[in-house]
């Protein structure tokens, strides 16, 4: 299964008053890290909304288990939790450079929809053979 990680160094305006990660920002940076997923692999999300789908949020989860604070190098960590249908599930790790601590981990769940009908529909056939090459497995 296709894996990346990402380096992103905490800016100011991410922080909240207590100088940490606001927690909403941890589903900004699950996005940022599935973006360069797709990237990786070799499918652009630009490239798959020029070919009429796309991959709306249906359902994210996240768990906040430690602060991640201004200047931070941070670790973000992005893979295929599974395919099922019109749904896929991306995971996400967040840590410090150089650290096995997870600070935030969790997923989002997306649907493949047609643009102009905002309808579920298939994933492309492009897309599932991107992920069969690298190893990812679609659930029974």
């Amino acid at each position: 299964m296709k894996t990346i990680t990402l380096e992103y160094r905490v800016p100011y305006a991410d922080t909240d008053m207590m100088g940490v990660v606001y927690y909403a920002n941890y589903l900004v940076y699950f996005e940022r890290a599935r973006n360069e997923l797709m990237r990786a692999c070799g499918y652009t999300y630009k490239e798959c909304e020029s070919e009429g789908w796309g991959l709306p949020v249906t359902h994210a989860e996240l768990d906040c288990r430690r602060s991640a604070k201004y200047d931070d190098l941070l670790e973000i960590t992005a893979f295929v939790r599974g395919m099922k249908g019109v749904r896929i599930e991306i995971g996400c790790e967040v840590r410090r450079k150089g650290s096995e601590d997870i600070l935030a981990s969790g997923f989002t769940r997306h649907a493949f929809v047609s643009l102009d009908t905002f309808r579920p529909c298939p994933p492309p056939e492009r897309f599932v053979a991107m992920l069969s090459e690298d190893g990812a497995q679609e659930e029974k």
